[in-house]
Parts: structure tokens; C-alpha cells; sequence
């Protein structure tokens, strides 16, 4: 069981296959970047997808030697989605990463029908957080793929990500639906969703998981507000995960945890054939290596 970020680099040290990591667009600085220290460290065997020229470039303004790398040049855009994804789906390649080409474009070729990479009905975004001040690693989503996800779509969010948690040692996750308020009120929709949820998994409807909501995000982490308000169950105050409302609600907590929190964070797309790994530019370098190991490491927990 995972109990800090650092832990992702001791579970792909000790296996012995290097996993094949697709760059799209690679000729991007800040993600080529990322890969590179990965290669270097023996984590991954890196395949670089797009304008060789522009790639080459970059790794010789940052002195880095691609000696061995194998190198696809495309120039087209949709030719380097392609390209990348078709890698993964054919068993040439375990991880996709997103280089210098923009979010819309890259799903684009995962959701193709022909020759994308989607696995489930729902697609979504999964971050893992070691957070000083909480007492275990706090997993959040989604903040990054659906926008504003109906009852539906919540159901399939948790889902992918309850599984995921399964993976990593968490039996039986704890999860707070979070909302504005703790009460129901069914002119806020995001009460009435996060009821259903844990009305439904009560009924066993959705399974393997405690869900408790709607509750704010005092109530789903904090002790002190769960014995304040008088909430009682095992979730509040001592949440393993928290569905957001909406991708706003989302977007904006990840970004506190991070710039404010301080945050050590670790992301990856679930839904997939594969482990997506859709770092945004705001994104540290540290956090693009450990997304990259998330991806890694999911393999091993799997065995």
C-alpha cells in the first residue's frame, strides 16, 4: 500500500521491465523534460513522437543524449496522435503522454471508434496528493476530463477511480461527495447527486467503497469540523477520496492543494487501455516525473 508519492519510485525500481512510454509531440520543453529524467533514472524506455528536427534541437540546447531513443517524425499533428496512439493500442508502447499538442487533440485519437484507446464507457482524471497537513494520501477527482458530469457519469468517475484505488492497497476506499453544504437541497444539484451515490452504495448498488455525502470540504477532512457539525459515519474527517461537483470545483481545489498546500501531486487519465499521462504547463516538473510513475507503477500493482 502506497503511503507517500516517494513510494511510486521504489514500486517501478523493483520491476524489472521498463515500460515503453509514448511522447506525442515531443518537441516540448517542459514534458520532454520530464521524460528525459525518467530514461535517465531507468524508469521507462522512452519512444518520441513528432518533428525530429524540433526534437533533436531541444535535447541539444539542454544537452540531453538521446542516444538509443527511438525517434517517429511526424509533422502533422493528427498524424502524431495517430501515430502515438496506434503505438499503444498495437502493444508497441504502455504509457501515452501528452507533449506539445493540446488536450482536445490527443483525446481526440484515444476516443477514436477506429483505433483509440477507450476502454470504458467514461473516461476521467485521478490525482493522488501527499499532503502535509492530512494524516494519508488524498486522491481527488475529477478535475481535468468531464465538466460537468450528471448522476451518470459521476457513478462511472467513481468507479474508475474506487478500482484504481483498489490497485494501490486501498481496500475499501473511503469517498466524499463533496458539495457547497452538508445538507440536501434540491436547488443545488450537487446535494441531490451526492445523496443518491451514497444512498445507492448503501444498497449496494455501487460497490467496494464507503460513500458519505453531500459534504463540504471541512466535513470530508477535518475531525474537528465532522464533531463540530455533529456528522457521524467513517468518511467524514477521514476521506481516502473526493468527488468533485464539477470540473471548475475540481481544477480550483487541486490547484490549493498544490500552490498553497504545497503539495506533493501525482495525476493519470483512467478509462483507457492505458495509462494517459495529461500534465498541464502549470504543472511542476516533479509532478509531470510522478505522474510518469503512476503510470509506470500501476502496472506492477496489477501482478
Amino acid at each position: 500500500m502506497l503511503t507517500n508519492i516517494s513510494d511510486l519510485q521504489k514500486i517501478v525500481e523493483q520491476d524489472p521491465t521498463k515500460k515503453r512510454l509514448v511522447l506525442c509531440a515531443a518537441a516540448d520543453e517542459h514534458s520532454l523534460y520530464a521524460v528525459y529524467r525518467a530514461y535517465k533514472a531507468g524508469y521507462i524506455e522512452p519512444i518520441l513522437v513528432g518533428d525530429e528536427q524540433k526534437i533533436r534541437k531541444l535535447a541539444e540546447e539542454k544537452w540531453y543524449d538521446l542516444t538509443g531513443v527511438q525517434i517517429i517524425h511526424e509533422t502533422d499533428p493528427k498524424k502524431m496522435v495517430q501515430r502515438s496512439v496506434s503505438l499503444i493500442r498495437e502493444g508497441n508502447g504502455e504509457i501515452l503522454m501528452k507533449g506539445h499538442i493540446s488536450t482536445a487533440q490527443i483525446l481526440s485519437g484515444v476516443l477514436n471508434k477506429e483505433w483509440g484507446l477507450r476502454d470504458k464507457k467514461t473516461i476521467s482524471h485521478f490525482a493522488l496528493f501527499e499532503i502535509p497537513a492530512y494524516h494519508k494520501l488524498l486522491a481527488l477527482t475529477d478535475v481535468a476530463m468531464n465538466i460537468a458530469p450528471d448522476l451518470s457519469t459521476k457513478i462511472d468517475i467513481l468507479n474508475n477511480a474506487v478500482s484504481f484505488m483498489h490497485k494501490i492497497g486501498v481496500e475499501e476506499p473511503n469517498v466524499a461527495v463533496l458539495a457547497a453544504v452538508e445538507m440536501v437541497n434540491e436547488k443545488m444539484p450537487a446535494t441531490t447527486d451526492a445523496a443518491l451515490l451514497s444512498i445507492m452504495q448503501r444498497r449496494g448498488q455501487i460497490k467496494n467503497c464507503k460513500i458519505d455525502g453531500p459534504l463540504a470540504f471541512d466535513n470530508a477532512i477535518s475531525l474537528e469540523s465532522k464533531s463540530h457539525k455533529g456528522i457521524t459515519g467513517d468518511v467524514a474527517g477521514n476521506a481516502d477520496l473526493l468527488l468533485c461537483p464539477d470540473i471548475e470545483a475540481g481544477n480550483v481545489l487541486y490547484k490549493a492543494f498544490v500552490f498553497f498546500a504545497h503539495a506533493k501531486v501525482a495525476s493519470i487519465i483512467l478509462g483507457a487501455k492505458a495509462p494517459i499521462v495529461l500534465t498541464s504547463r502549470s504543472d511542476s516538473e516533479e509532478t509531470k516525473l510522478n505522474s510518469i510513475l503512476l503510470s509506470a507503477a500501476s502496472y506492477s500493482f496489477q501482478k
